[in-house]
């Protein structure tokens, strides 16, 4: 049996990334697709470094992958200049199914350093040249990576989306990958739990968001994003980022707070809730109870083989029947290696609702004078959604 680092935070099995290397590999066959470029640089949008690698791109360093047919990855990232590791002739625990990796000190920052990784990833790629390259996420893959290809020795190559490929088998999860998002469900209660226990009246909106991120990172997440806000009870404002969050908590407040980072493993879920520093006003908690309505509305058109198209449509159309703003960004989605996976449910998403998906449903709305919302995971049943993954309780939580 393999010996993985002890360094490794929560690894997938090695049977696993086989498994994931073998779907994808079934439809660069029929497509005749030589190798697969990808790239990411962080952990909260970077899921498909990820999914073949188990490894996170992070801090905006470019990680490359270079995925053939019928051979083993090499991977470029960040590091010294000519550096090359062989972790397929002398394993170190951690990279697997890699044959080489480079490393290059570039810097997006920093221009100069644009073909850096470029240089590296056309040495990988040069067996290939003349082939079918498959771009894996082209919107996350740098111009200056995809632009020194075509215009180099690549340049009499054939550039494919093999995106679509990757997206079907990567929205479907496997058992071992739907415990991980279980594993991310239960530490999100327990990160909204502390959050929760902790308001006071003269902590700021990011002394809160905090506590949850201290929580769920000794919990086993590498990565995510805390929003929160407070605010006065007839005074609604969307929760936000951190730069967003230093307004002072007073007594009678409502705090919204999402926690939507990655749980041990990688995988993402998220969970979203308020509370009021005191008693909840009736207003609040109707609004509330037509958020569960309009949730469980969604909920009952996720059957596998529905088009997310006509479940958005629906949606909206039970919004404005009942007086609601309809949805213009984003309600319902997959999740996964990233914090937003597809499919989405919107008019754009081609792709339909199946078995084992991991679907995040968090109806959200300004309605009068209150912010009404609800936030929480399901995993897609032979007939639907099953078992709402979160425990946390679905009501406003009333401090004093």
């Amino acid at each position: 049996m393999e010996q993985l680092s002890e360094r490794l935070q929560t690894p997938i099995s090695t049977t696993e990334l086989q498994r994931r290397w073998a779907a994808v590999r079934a439809p660069m066959e029929r497509e005749q697709i030589d190798v697969l470029l990808m790239q990411n640089n962080n952990d909260h949008m970077g899921g498909y470094v990820k999914y073949f690698t188990d490894l996170p791109a992070t801090n905006g360093y470019p990680l490359t992958v270079v995925f053939p047919r019928d051979n083993l990855m090499t991977l470029v990232s960040q590091g010294p200049f000519g550096g090359v590791t062989y972790p397929a002739s002398n394993s170190d625990g951690v990279q697997r199914g890699v044959k080489q990796r480079f490393t290059t000190p570039s810097f997006v920052s920093c221009n100069y350093t644009a073909s850096y990784d470029p240089e590296l990833a056309a040495q990988a790629l040069a067996p290939y040249a003349g082939g079918t390259i498959g771009l894996v996420g082209p919107s996350q893959l740098s111009f200056a990576l995809v632009d020194y290809l075509q215009k180099g020795r690549f340049s009499n190559s054939r550039f494919v989306d093999a995106t679509e490929h990757v997206d079907k088998i990567k929205a479907i999860k496997s058992p071992e990958e739907q415990e991980l998002i279980r594993r991310a469900a239960a530490m999100q209660d327990g990160a909204m739990r502390a959050a929760f226990a902790a308001v006071e009246p003269g902590m700021r909106d990011r002394d809160i968001a905090a506590i949850a991120q201290c929580y769920s990172q000794r919990h086993g997440s590498e990565n995510g994003i805390y929003l929160c806000a407070s605010m006065p009870p007839d005074k609604p404002v969307q929760f936000s980022q951190r730069h967003y969050q230093n307004r002072v908590i007073k007594e009678g407040d409502t705090i919204a707070l999402l926690v939507e980072d990655s749980g041990p493993g990688g995988m993402y879920t998220e969970l979203g809730r308020s509370c009021v520093v005191g008693k909840a006003s009736s207003e609040l908690k109707d609004e509330f109870a037509f958020a569960l309505e309009a949730r469980k509305f969604n909920l009952a058109l996720l059957k596998p083989g529905a088009a997310c198209k006509d479940i958005f449509a629906e949606y909206n159309a039970f919004m404005r029947k009942n007086g609601r703003p309809e949805e213009k960004r984003l309600h319902c989605h997959g999740q996964g290696y990233d914090l937003v996976e597809r499919p989405l449910i919107r008019q754009d998403e081609p792709m339909h609702i199946e078995k084992d998906m991991n679907i995040v449903v968090h109806p959200t709305y300004i309605h009068g004078r209150v912010l009404s919302w609800v936030c929480d995971n399901y995993l897609i049943g032979p007939n639907g959604p099953g078992e709402r993954l979160h425990r946390f309780p679905e009501a406003i939580t009333e401090l004093g």
